[in-house]
């Protein structure tokens, strides 16, 4: 069983920053794919930014230039920076991973974030 446990949100004014973390515990050996995905009210949950345990990234084209997600895998953590926040990235966010050779997905319980303008 894995648990993702996220840390991080929160409210921060327009043009602000704020650093999201998410550690995979439980019986595991490594992470593969791992990203952060992000739910507006009214809304349906998208795809924010992923990477690979290579470090191979994809972001969501709103949050290019302005969000980076990495990643250490000996702790199995995965970050994602966010610099330049707007109204429209208020959001609960939550963390994605996918582990074992049958590439099981998991959550986290989701983080709020607050962009004030």
């Amino acid at each position: 069983q894995v648990q993702l446990v996220e840390s991080g949100g929160g409210l921060v004014q327009a043009g602000g920053s704020l650093r999201l973390s998410c550690a995979a515990a439980g019986s595991i050996f490594s992470m593969n794919a791992m990203g952060w995905y992000r739910q507006a009210p009214g809304k349906q949950r998208e795809l924010v930014a992923q990477i690979t345990r290579f470090g191979t990234t994809n972001y969501e084209a709103s949050v290019k230039g302005r969000f980076t997600i990495s990643r250490d895998n000996a702790r199995n953590t995965v970050y994602l920076q966010m610099n330049s926040l707007n109204a429209e990235d208020t959001a609960v966010y939550y963390c994605n991973g996918y582990h074992g050779p049958d590439n099981q997905g998991y959550w986290g319980q989701g983080t709020q974030v607050t962009v004030s303008s």
